[in-house]
C-alpha cells in the first residue's frame, strides 16, 4: 500500500485511473463482494487508497451498494460524495431508488438531475417510470411520457415497455392499451405488462384471454398469470395453470412457490400448501428468507403451526420476515406465550424487531390479555428501537385496553395519538364499547366512525348490537332503519373450507353453491 500511495503522490505525472484497472481492491470488488459487511470492509481500504475520490472507483462501489446486494441509503451517502457525477452515476442512484421500498426517491433524484449540469439519457428514463409504476401513479408519469414524445424517443424499445407497465400496474388500462396496440412487433415484455395490469385490476378473464392469444410465453408470462388467479382468489385455476406450466416444459421459480402458497395461505387450503411444500423440496428449491416465510405463513394461516415451526427451526437462513411471520403466527393460533418467547429469542439475535414485529407481538398481548405487558413493548418501540407507531400499533393498543374494559385510557389514548385515528380505531373502541355496555362512549365511537366512512354498515351494526344487549331494542331498530334510509348494506360474511383437496367458499345466507340444497338439508 506504501508503494502505491508514493505512486500517486502529486509529483507524479501518471493519472490514478492508470491504477483503476490493476487494483486488486477493485477485482475483489467484482469477484468476492456478496454482502453489504464485504463491501464497507473492501470500501475503507479503498477510502485509504484515495480511489474512493476516482469517479471510476466510487461508481464501481456505488453500483454494488445500489443492487439488491447492497443497502440503498449507504449509496446515496456515497453518491453525495463523489466529486465529478456523470450520467452512469445519476441512473445508478435512480434505478436503486426505483427498485427500492421508497422510489419517491427515485422521481426527487430526477428532478434534480433535470437541474444539474447533466442531463438525461435513454437509460435514465425506464427506472423513473418504474417509480411511478411502484408508486402507483400513471397519471403523473403521464407528463414524463408527454417529454419522451418530445424528445423523440417514444420509439425506444425499452422506455416504451416500461410506460406500458407503468400505466397497467397503476390501473390506467386504456392509456395502456393504446399504446400496446400501436406495436406493430411482438413483445413480449409489454404482453406481460398488460396481463399483469388486467389481473391487477380484477379482470383476470381478459387477463387469461390476452395469454392464450400470445404466440410466445416465457417463464415471467406463465408466474405472471399465476398470479393474477392468486390475486383474484382462483385458487383452483391458478394450481391448474401450474399443471400445465409443468407439461410446456417451463421450469418454475421461486415467484411461482411463493405466489401458489399464498394463495393457499388466504384459502386457509392446507392440503395444497403441504403439496407445494413437498414439490419445493423435492425439486431442491433454494429455502432463501421469501420462500421461508412464505411457507411459514401460509402454514399459520391454515392452522397448522407445528409444520410452521420445524419449517422455521430447521431452516439454516432466517430473516426478520420469518421471525415476523411466526411471531404472528402464534399469536394468531393461541400461542401467546410462545409468540411472546420467540419475541425475546428474536431481540436475543443479529437481528433488530422493525414494526411489523411489534404489532406481532402487540397481537400476542391483545390475545393473552397481557395488558403490562403490552404496555411495555408499546413504550420498547419508542425508546430503544426509535420506530414511530403506526395507525396499526395504536389499534392494537386500544383493542388491549378495551377488551380489559380500560375504556377511558383507550379513548383518550385516540385523543391523543399525534396522527389522525380512522374508522377502524374508532370501530375497535365500538366493539369494546359493545363488550362492555357502555352507551355513552359507543355513541361518541360511532358518530366518529360513521363521520369518516358514511359508507361502512359496520357502525350501525354494532351500536345496533350494543342497544340490544341492554335490552335497548327500539332504540337498536333505530339504527337499523338509519342503514336503509341511508341505503347502507352489510357486506355478507365469507369463509372458505378445504375438502379432499378441493376449496369450497360460502356466504352467509348464500345459496350459490352447487351443492347448497345438501348443506340445507335438514336431517
Amino acid at each position: 500500500m506504501a508503494t502505491l500511495c508514493c505512486a500517486l503522490s502529486p509529483s507524479s505525472s501518471i493519472s490514478i485511473s492508470k491504477f483503476i484497472s490493476d487494483q486488486p481492491y477493485l477485482t475483489m470488488l467484482e469477484k468476492h463482494c456478496s454482502t453489504m459487511k464485504d463491501l464497507q470492509k473492501l470500501h475503507a481500504q479503498i477510502i485509504k487508497t484515495g480511489l474512493a475520490m476516482d469517479t471510476i472507483a466510487a461508481s464501481r462501489v456505488l453500483t454494488f451498494c445500489a443492487s439488491s446486494a447492497g443497502d440503498i441509503n449507504y449509496a446515496y451517502k456515497m453518491f453525495t460524495r463523489i466529486p465529478d457525477l456523470n450520467a452512469y452515476s445519476w441512473n445508478t442512484i435512480i434505478r436503486g431508488f426505483s427498485r427500492s421500498s421508497s422510489p419517491q426517491n427515485a422521481i426527487e433524484l430526477f428532478i434534480d438531475m433535470l437541474y444539474s449540469t447533466i442531463q438525461p439519457d435513454r437509460l435514465t428514463y425506464p427506472s423513473v417510470f418504474k417509480a411511478y409504476a411502484q408508486l402507483g401513479i400513471g397519471r403523473d408519469g403521464a407528463q414524463l411520457h408527454g417529454r419522451i414524445v418530445k424528445l423523440g424517443l417514444a420509439s425506444d424499445k425499452f422506455i416504451r415497455n416500461t410506460i406500458i407497465h407503468m400505466y397497467a400496474t397503476s390501473g390506467h388500462l386504456n392509456e395502456a392499451r393504446k399504446m400496446f396496440g400501436e406495436d406493430t412487433e411482438f413483445d413480449v415484455v409489454a404482453w406481460n405488462s398488460m396481463i399483469i395490469g388486467l389481473a391487477k385490476c380484477g379482470r383476470v378473464d381478459e387477463s387469461k384471454k390476452l395469454f392464450d392469444e400470445m404466440p410466445t410465453r416465457n417463464e415471467v408470462t406463465w408466474n405472471s398469470m399465476i398470479s393474477g388467479y392468486v390475486r383474484n382468489n382462483k385458487l383452483t385455476e391458478a394450481l391448474e395453470l401450474f399443471r400445465n406450466m409443468q407439461e410446456e416444459g417451463i421450469e418454475p421459480s421461486e415467484f411461482t412457490m411463493v405466489s401458489l402458497l399464498n394463495a393457499c395461505a388466504n384459502l386457509g387450503a392446507l392440503q395444497h400448501g403441504e403439496w407445494i411444500h413437498n414439490y419445493i423440496k423435492r425439486n431442491d428449491f433454494e429455502l432463501n428468507i421469501i420462500v421461508l416465510t412464505a411457507i411459514i405463513d401460509m402454514y399459520c394461516k391454515c392452522g397448522s403451526i407445528e409444520n410452521a415451526l420445524q419449517a422455521f427451526e430447521t431452516s439454516p437462513t432466517k430473516g426478520l420476515s420469518s421471525w415476523n411471520s411466526i411471531i404472528i403466527g402464534l399469536a394468531m393460533n393461541g400461542h401467546e406465550k410462545e409468540a411472546i418467547h420467540f419475541f425475546s429469542r428474536l431481540e436475543s439475535s443479529n437481528l433488530k424487531p422493525d414494526d411489523v414485529s411489534f404489532l406481532g407481538i402487540l397481537t400476542a398481548c391483545k390475545h393473552f390479555g397481557a395488558i403490562d405487558k403490552a404496555r411495555d413493548y408499546f413504550s420498547l418501540m419508542t425508546d430503544k428501537y426509535e420506530i414511530e407507531p403506526s395507525i396499526k400499533h395504536y389499534t392494537c393498543m386500544v383493542e388491549v385496553l378495551g377488551q380489559a374494559g380500560l375504556l377511558e385510557e383507550a379513548e383518550e389514548l385516540i385523543k391523543g395519538m399525534p396522527i389522525n385515528p380512522d374508522a377502524v380505531i374508532w370501530g375497535s373502541l365500538l366493539s369494546s364499547c359493545r363488550k362492555h355496555g357502555n352507551a355513552d362512549m359507543a355513541k361518541r365511537a360511532v358518530k366518529r366512525v360513521c363521520e369518516l366512512n358514511p359508507s361502512d354498515a359496520s357502525g350501525y351494526v354494532l351500536m345496533s348490537n350494543v342497544h340490544s344487549g341492554m335490552s335497548q331494542f327500539e332504540e337498536a331498530i333505530e339504527e337499523r332503519v338509519l342503514m336503509k334510509e341511508n341505503q347502507i348494506e352489510k357486506e355478507p360474511g365469507c369463509s372458505s373450507i378445504e375438502l379432499y383437496g378441493e376449496v369450497h367458499e360460502f356466504l352467509a345466507g348464500g345459496r350459490l353453491h352447487p351443492r347448497t340444497q345438501d348443506v340445507y338439508f335438514i336431517f
